[in-house]
């Protein structure tokens, strides 16, 4: 049986959240970082300051070991103020403390991990190559035994973050297989080494931090740097997208509900033909679909959350979850343009930056059709 009630002491630090939101991350605040390219680093600093970094990591490195549940509050409620911000948050949260703490040596979790929960090291992802999208196993990024180490060689595409984290949790291939999922090895990658050359992609959206594309030319890396078994990191890979999933989807449905506040504050006081734009019905109807939209997505968010808590969760799950409130993100964006009209075309308007980054939801870190497929294999299909 799923309750998908909040306890009390679920509740109360969802209020505290809000409350340390407002204060560091009003919508001000994220309109600027967006319009400057300015990374949200006074607020992710304040997130770290308070403790929220080590929601999900154990105790004994200074956690408090919290459910996948609270995670999710965590990312909703980041995602409400500024999608970016929990962004940032989410990759240093999988990428770094979660991965660490899942698969790391008991070296690296006791030199990283206090430091993930005081908030002193950031983290991205690098996976996606130029030929390596959706079919993200067919890397060629390699990763070559030397004497003590390894060395790196490759490019890698949209790894988000990569010019304000410490560390990259890099996909490689450091052997062949039968299949293009074997030979497959993770490394904790500082982000500083020689042989690293970063370049911001121009994107259309997710501006304060944006994305970049990342080359690789004989980076040496220790072998401590390997993240769990090497030539068997395919499986560990797939297990932090669950992760990701389970954040992408709180995150963007907290921007889904910011967006649709905004729409529906705007449709009671603004005035047409002597009456608020929200009483014709061709916008009432629009605000009660978002509000539809809303809802399931939300519904997903915390199902999927429980399942997860609960050791329960699927493949299909994960896509099912994935899929909606990235489609809902985007439809609920696009009807609050709409809805805003030629103000919501103009800059000065927050509507049109949830509208572009609302756009990356069914496009990155796996695509619609992606997820479609996945649900339609679980139907046997």
């Amino acid at each position: 049986m799923m309750d998908f009630s909040f306890t009390s002491e679920q509740e109360t630090l969802r209020a505290h959240l809000q409350a340390l939101l407002d204060e560091v991350c009003p919508a001000q605040y994220a309109e600027r970082c967006d319009r400057e390219a300015h990374p949200p680093r006074e607020a992710y600093d304040a997130l770290a300051k308070h403790g929220w970094f080590g929601l999900i990591l154990p105790v004994e490195y200074g956690g408090t070991g919290g459910s996948p549940i609270e995670l999710a509050i965590l990312l909703e409620e980041a995602g409400r103020h500024f999608e970016e911000l929990a962004m940032w948050l989410f990759r240093t949260l999988t990428y770094g403390g979660y991965a660490v703490m899942l698969h790391g040596s008991r070296e690296q979790k006791e030199a990283l991990l206090p430091k993930v929960v005081r908030g002193e090291l950031s983290f991205c992802f690098g996976l996606t190559e130029p030929q390596a999208g959706s079919d993200a196993a067919a890397l060629a990024t390699t990763a070559a035994a030397v004497d003590r180490g390894y060395v790196i060689n490759g490019q890698k595409v949209f790894t988000s973050g990569m010019d304000i984290s410490d560390y990259c949790l890099l996909v490689t291939r450091t052997s062949t297989g039968e299949k293009k999922q074997q030979g497959i090895t993770n490394f904790l990658v500082d982000t500083k080494l020689p042989g690293i050359e970063i370049r911001k992609i121009e994107t259309l959206g997710q501006r304060a931090i944006g994305t970049t594309q990342v080359f690789y030319t004989d980076v040496k890396v220790p072998a401590s740097a390997v993240l769990g078994q090497v030539d068997y990191g395919w499986d560990a890979v797939d297990s932090y997208l669950w992760y990701e999933r389970l954040c992408l989807s709180a995150a963007r449905t907290g921007a889904a509900a910011a967006a649709f506040e905004y729409a529906l504050d705007y449709a009671k006081t603004r005035k047409q033909f002597g009456r608020p734009i929200g009483q014709f019905q061709a916008i009432s109807h629009k605000l009660a679909d978002m509000k539809v939209m809303l809802d399931v997505s939300r519904m997903l968010v915390y199902r999927f959350a429980w399942l997860m808590s609960q050791g329960k969760a699927t493949r299909h799950d994960a896509a099912v979850v994935k899929l909606y409130t990235g489609e809902t993100y985007k439809t609920v964006s696009d009807l609050g343009l709409q809805i805003l009209g030629g103000y919501g075309y103009c800059m000065e308007f927050p509507m049109q930056r949830f509208f572009r980054d609302s756009r990356l939801a069914t496009i990155g870190a796996g695509t619609s059709e992606i997820q479609r497929n996945i649900i339609a294999r679980g139907l046997g299909l």
